[in-house]
């Protein structure tokens, strides 16, 4: 495929290493942050000679949601586009937190966060608690990062904690 763009349903093949790879799928604009792209990462670690069904993919269990820009991870040669598919999963109840003390290397544990879903507005929670705990870092990742975190389970940057 040789578009230069990304749109809502494309799958990305992402090589791990020499021997595997994993996919992710862009599923959604989210204009509370900054109408950036919001994938899903998917789970399962194939061959890096499989190429496995599209409809396959997308049926596999999700490892976790995050914003970026997908068209700098294609120029960046970080993933390549492989497909697209309309179906792009429940996208109304994905719960995104960022803190206020995001950057302020002192602050190790916030008491101030903000949760969201995409496009609609962030609720200030202070301390999270619940179902928070469970909501994705929502600021913009860089794909390096990204990449970092399919293969480490991860990110490779410091990020204020809950506890």
């Amino acid at each position: 495929m040789k578009r230069k763009y990304t749109k809502i349903g494309d799958i990305l093949s992402v090589r791990l290493d020499d021997s595997s790879k994993k996919y992710m799928q862009y599923i959604i604009s989210d204009l509370t942050q900054l109408n950036s792209d919001v994938i899903r990462a998917f789970k399962k670690v194939y061959p890096i000679s499989e190429n496995p069904d599209l409809t396959d993919i997308i049926k596999g269990e999700v490892d976790f949601y995050a914003h970026c820009v997908t068209k700098s991870g294609i120029k960046l040669g970080l993933w390549e586009l492989i497909g697209n598919i309309a179906e792009v999963g429940d996208t109304e109840n994905i719960l995104f937190r960022n803190s206020s003390d995001y950057g302020n290397p002192e602050i190790k544990v916030s008491r101030n966060w903000w949760v969201w879903t995409i496009n609609s507005e962030q609720k200030k929670v202070g301390i999270l608690e619940g179902e928070n705990r469970k909501a994705e870092i929502g600021i913009v990742i860089r794909p390096i990062s990204i990449v970092y975190r399919m293969q480490m389970g991860k990110y490779d940057f410091k990020y204020p904690v809950f506890e």
